[in-house]
Formats: C-alpha cells, sequence, structure tokens
C-alpha cells in the first residue's frame, strides 16, 4: 500500500536496511525472533515470520496462501492518502474479517513518510476499523514508538496462543 512498508518491516525485524524503494512482489517473508517476547515464561524468545505483503491488488490471487495459518494481521497505510483509508477496509474484511481473525490480533499503522509531519490527531476511521489498535509510525522523529507498540502486539498474539492451547489441553484432559 505504501513507500515504506518494506523499510518498516525490516526495522521492526531488525534486518538489513533497503535504501531504495522497488514495490514488494508478491511476498517477502522475514523470518525473526524477539527477546522480549517469551512464551510460557521460558526465557527464550519467541522466533516469528513476518510475511511482508506487497499491496498492488495484482498479487490477489497470492492473498489465501498469505492468510492461511496466520495468527496476526498489521495494516500499513499512509494516512495522508484519502485512498488508503478505503483500501484497509479492503484489506481489513480480506485479512481478518474473513479468516475469522479476533480484532485484537489486528493492529493499524499509520506510517508516515520523512518529512510529512504526520498529523495523529485528525485521523477520523470508520466502524469497525475505529476499535482497532492503531500506531502511528514515523521512523525520522520517534522511531523507538512503533517498536514498543510492536513488541506489545507481539506480547498479545503469544498470550492469546497459549491461552488457546492451554484451554484445549484442558478439553483433552477433561
Amino acid at each position: 500500500i505504501l513507500l515504506g512498508k518494506t523499510v518498516l518491516a525490516n526495522f521492526l525485524t531488525e534486518s538489513s536496511d533497503i535504501t531504495e524503494y522497488n514495490p514488494t512482489q508478491g511476498v517477502r517473508i522475514l523470518e525473526f525472533e524477539n527477546p522480549h517476547v517469551t512464551s510460557n515464561n521460558k526465557g527464550t524468545g519467541c522466533e516469528f515470520e513476518l510475511w511482508d505483503c506487497g499491496g498492488d491488488s495484482k498479487f490477489e490471487s497470492c492473498w489465501p496462501a498469505l492468510m492461511k495459518d496466520a495468527h496476526g494481521v498489521v495494516i500499513v497505510f499512509n494516512a495522508d492518502i484519502p485512498s488508503h483509508l478505503k483500501e484497509i477496509e479492503m484489506w481489513y474484511s480480506c485479512f481478518v474479517q474473513q479468516q475469522f481473525l479476533q480484532d485484537s490480533h489486528c493492529m493499524l499503522v499509520a506510517h508516515h513518510k520523512p518529512g510529512s509531519g504526520g498529523d495523529k490527531s485528525n485521523l477520523a476511521l470508520s466502524p469497525p476499523l475505529n476499535k482497532l489498535k492503531l500506531v502511528h509510525s514515523n521512523l525520522e522523529e520517534d522511531p523507538e514508538e512503533v517498536r514498543v507498540e510492536f513488541i506489545k502486539y507481539l506480547k498479545s498474539i503469544i498470550n492469546s496462543m497459549s491461552e488457546s492451547r492451554d484451554r484445549e489441553e484442558m478439553l483433552i484432559i477433561t
């Protein structure tokens, strides 16, 4: 959807920097471990895959494969472009609602390009998008804010998966 989505994905996963813009063709998979997110207090960081999906609708035929077995969705958009506000409704419908993911497993990131200023106060999202976690990302002014929110998001997904697994185990026992 946005110039900078891949740069943001690289930043969040602490991957190499990409300085020139090349639209993502289909999907790019980033495997990473986060030492701040642990499962069942084991002390070791959880391993994740972040699938950086190209925003062009010509890749729509790939989307079912991208969605299969996904535990969460991060929708990145440019709040300064009115058409993006409509597009995120479509992304939310396809990647969250149609996959029966909980809203708590979806995070919206209003990514602001360097120099855009990024007005955080004037973003009115329509329901049900206004109920989702919304984070403003400006890697030039406050890069750590989005990283902290991303780690919180990963922790919430892991906690939810652990609780679900615990419930399933209890059903097997009883």
